[in-house]
């Protein structure tokens, strides 16, 4: 341990389980005073294989770009806006996820937390997705995985089509 207080590292996809991982974070950073950073990692689309093979900075610009974006769509969808009293840190770095949250979270004294979709088929209600397992072989600091929330296959698909357009006009029906 080096002696600093660590830090509340949360690795943030977008998906519904690291919304809860963030919401998880926050309690965690107000709770023991600690600073909140929010981490999206981000790969070429077609693999950094494929990429070194044609580089093109222009695309990895903004490919970096629209994680950033979804990084800030990601901390206003879990907090709806940035919540008082608690630092707030973003980062956006190349590479894999698992890779790039063993790397930031690399103190004893932090705290890592990455999402995980829930599922009645797993034996502990959790997959084991590439990110858990990476995190699970690869964290020196104290992990927690956060389940999202359980779902019907259907309101899954209704959510994976749903768009913050669509929200808002069913607000404005309900409410007005």
């Amino acid at each position: 341990m080096t002696g600093r207080a660590g830090r509340v590292v949360v690795g943030v996809s977008g998906s519904l389980a690291s919304l809860a991982a963030l919401r998880r974070g926050l309690a965690e950073a107000r709770a023991t005073g600690r600073p909140l950073l929010a981490v999206m990692a981000w790969e070429p689309p077609e693999g950094e294989a494929l990429y070194r093979a044609r580089p093109e900075s222009s695309w990895a610009g903004l490919w970096a770009e629209d994680a950033a974006r979804r990084l800030d769509r990601a901390l206003d969808d879990a907090f709806g806006g940035l919540p008082p009293k608690v630092r707030i840190e973003r980062r956006v770095l190349r590479g894999t996820p698992g890779t790039v949250l063993c790397a930031v979270a690399s103190d004893a004294a932090d705290l890592l937390l990455v999402g995980a979709a829930r599922s009645s088929r797993s034996s502990m209600g959790v997959h084991r997705r590439p990110v858990q397992r990476a995190v699970l072989a690869g964290a020196v600091c104290d992990l927690v995985i956060v389940g999202g929330p359980r779902l019907l296959p259907r309101e899954a698909r209704l959510l994976r089509r749903c768009r913050r357009r669509d929200v808002r006009l069913t607000a404005r029906r309900e409410h007005g």
